[in-house]
């Protein structure tokens, strides 16, 4: 359940987010801050590689991470016959184009017709921050940039894998309209969208691949070129163990030569002991550092903008939590997944992660004990508090396994840890607190707490 919120604002997000919000009014925030959220993603440049080692045509191009470098890669292409080039910001963000530098450079996706374009670009996109709409106001770093030849495409389709739970398996997702943002086509013209359901058994046949083809546009001449190129890119998809395949677009030349002009992956991360090459591209650089924190942690945390930060063991659960905070008024600071094997190390790393927030006014850890025994999570949760000396109040709602146990665990540690049975006044109380707490922060006053709370 904890892989549903990193697949969440995938692809398939413009069909499955819908109904998750519907169910979650919480989701949004985790939309919002983190709509790319899903398993490994690698910068395209990786991705156009992948492509290219499988046969599946691609414009030529390489990457930079200087500008010397980045002028080389234009004399190559251009003396291989470009006549222009276009330099990418490899930043994994969706929306580039649209996005700007912190160095004053509007687009990280530029048409370059000279190397004194090249070399301008280049400067300014690396070693600065591209903005979009993606990736909040802080930005992500621009390490490389990719540079590949210009082509002239006559007609530009959209064409993606994704696994589907509905379908109980992969489905292929294709448009006669490409180069745009899917979402808004499935949104605004929903007949234009193509879905076809893969038996993973079967596998795509060539004629279902052919009749793909016809369905999103191909000309006669080309449908045969676009069907090879569907086949191979399943074959890559099943191949790499991944969970997203995005061609946008997937263009048809003057001559009837098909070509992937961007690609978009995503690979599922139980498989990262047998996709070695593949996890080793991973950028941590594109990735907020508690985040990374956590996934060394093997944590599932996302980051949120409220002041109440939750620990909970089950994403469901860890939804329903949040959701109930919001219902009492109150905003989760984040999202925090520690699931149903967690060591009372784990805990105390989780806890490092929510108290490394300094928006944190309070904390809720609401945890049902099955596999996960309470004591265990009671016994980090102390040397947590000691360790870390939090000074914020930490509101904790266990039920299930040794939960007994757990209550006279935190009891005899005299701690400012309140216990509640129930989540629904659990939730109030970390509300309330934290409203106490934020109020004190802004007066520039100390607060200091004694249990019992009356």
């Amino acid at each position: 359940m904890a892989r549903v919120v990193r697949q969440f604002g995938v692809l398939s997000g413009c069909f499955a987010t819908r109904q998750a919000k519907r169910v979650f009014p919480t989701c949004q925030a985790v939309f919002q801050n983190e709509p790319q959220r899903r398993h490994l993603s690698i910068h395209e440049h990786h991705s156009m590689g992948i492509l290219r080692d499988a046969g599946v045509a691609v414009p030529k191009g390489f990457a930079a991470d200087n500008k010397e470098k980045a002028l080389d890669i234009m004399k190559q292409l251009t003396s291989d016959g470009a006549e222009d080039v276009v330099i990418k910001a490899q930043v994994l963000a969706g929306g580039r184009g649209k996005g700007s530098f912190q160095s004053g450079l509007k687009g990280g996706v530029k048409i370059a017709y000279s190397a004194k374009e090249v070399e301008d670009y280049a400067s300014k996109m690396i070693g600065s921050k591209l903005v979009t709409k993606q990736t909040g106001k802080d930005g992500r770093i621009c390490n490389e940039v990719y540079i590949c030849e210009r082509l002239y495409p006559r007609r530009e389709t959209y064409f993606a894998i994704t696994m589907d739970r509905t379908h109980n398996g992969p489905v292929i997702i294709a448009s006669s309209q490409g180069g745009v943002n899917i979402e808004e086509v499935a949104r605004d013209n929903p007949e234009a969208i193509v879905t076809h359901p893969i038996d993973i058994i079967q596998g795509l046949s060539k004629e279902a691949a052919v009749d793909i083809a016809k369905r999103v546009g191909f000309s006669p001449k080309s449908v045969d070129a676009a069907a090879e190129s569907f086949m191979k890119l399943y074959e890559i998809f099943l191949e790499r163990d991944a969970t997203m395949l995005e061609i946008n677009p997937m263009a048809e030349d003057n001559k009837g030569e098909v070509y992937c002009m961007d690609a978009k992956f995503n690979f599922d991360d139980n498989a990262a002991y047998r996709q070695k090459d593949v996890h080793a591209l991973r950028d941590w650089s594109q990735e907020d550092a508690r985040e990374v924190q956590a996934a060394q942690a093997d944590l599932n945390y996302i980051g949120l903008d409220g002041d109440i930060g939750c620990l909970v063991n089950g994403a469901g659960l860890a939804m329903a939590t949040m959701d109930i905070i919001k219902l009492h008024g109150g905003e989760p600071a984040n999202f925090l997944d520690v699931g149903g094997g967690a060591t009372a190390d784990q805990v105390k790393e989780a806890f490092k992660l929510i108290s490394s927030d300094p928006k944190v006014s309070a904390i809720l850890v609401n945890i049902f004990g099955g596999i996960m025994r309470c004591d265990i999570i009671a016994q980090g949760i102390i040397a947590a508090a000691k360790e870390l000396n939090l000074k914020v109040p930490i509101v904790v709602r266990l039920q299930g396994t040794q939960v007994d146990d757990a209550r006279a665990l935190m009891a005899a540690s005299q701690l400012r840890i309140l216990a509640c049975s129930d989540l629904g006044e659990a939730a109030k109380m970390a509300v309330r607190l934290s409203t106490i707490v934020s109020l004190a922060k802004e007066a520039e006053v100390e607060v200091k707490f004694k249990l019992p709370l009356l």
